[in-house]
């Protein structure tokens, strides 16, 4: 199996504006709750704000943008929120998909897709049937995903695959068999709602990624405020384990080469 360079074997390009982008989309309650709404108009309001989002990264030229939409952690929410989201998740996988695919965009979701009804399951195998030769942005949605659960279920796909090399794992070995093996780590992670914790989101691949935090709600997340988050980002000085002396005369630096 074949898979990206990670960026602790290869210093990798620092594109000016990121290839790839994740998100944690929190504070749709707290939004609501803010307005004396119930919880699920949160909800509701940040499917509009995932739309944004697209449209504003599509248009900026970023790649792929991954969002962390139900962790393995969120069945332990109230029954009636989850039991909304699911619908909620079965609505816009019946509603968006033709547009996505209209607009040349790429659908995966990663995550352990045991739990989730049978036609949940069956919406999601036929958009990603549907999208899978699209390239103007891969959206990536993480569903019943957790870092940990990630990790695991490839070391378990690894042992089956190749036994015989048990106790001399490479990382080039392992990687292939994670969710997000077929696109490049992130280059920018944002999380909205003032949290500052990656939250067990995508944790092999955020080894290098700059990280980014906004106590903005995500339902207000639009354009602006991810330009806003990009600029951030090209101001970092991404070193990849060098100095800064090191990357004076060096290409890429401070996020600012070609991508």
């Amino acid at each position: 199996m074949a898979t990206l360079p990670s960026s602790t074997q290869i210093v990798p390009d620092a594109p000016q504006i990121p290839r790839h982008i994740a998100v944690i989309m929190d504070g749709n309650g707290r939004w609501a709750k803010n307005r004396f709404m119930p919880r699920i108009a949160g909800h509701k309001r940040g499917v509009e704000s995932v739309r944004n989002a697209v449209r504003a990264c599509a248009e900026r030229g970023v790649q792929y943008l991954t969002l962390f939409a139900f962790s393995s952690e969120n069945w332990r929410r109230p029954k009636d929120e989850v039991k909304f989201l699911m619908q909620l998740f079965m609505h816009v996988l019946e509603a968006e998909v033709s547009k996505l695919h209209r607009n040349n965009i790429r659908l995966k979701i990663v995550g352990d897709l045991s739990q989730f009804d049978e036609r949940l399951v069956q919406l999601v195998r036929e958009a990603e049937e549907k999208t899978k030769n699209n390239q103007q942005l891969t959206l990536t949605v993480a569903a019943n995903y957790g870092g940990r659960w990630d990790i695991l279920q490839a070391l378990n796909h690894l042992v089956r695959a190749h036994p015989e090399k048990a106790g001399n794992y490479s990382e080039s070995d392992f990687a292939p068999y994670l969710s997000m093996q077929d696109a490049p780590e992130p280059d920018l992670f944002i999380r909205t709602g003032g949290e500052k914790r990656v939250s067990n989101f995508l944790l092999w691949q955020l080894a290098y990624t700059e990280l980014y935090f906004t106590d903005m709600l995500w339902p207000d997340f639009d354009a602006a405020a991810l330009d806003t988050a990009i600029a951030s980002y090209q101001q970092r000085e991404r070193r990849y384990g060098r100095t800064s002396e090191q990357l004076q005369g060096d290409v890429p630096q401070r996020g600012m080469a070609g991508g």
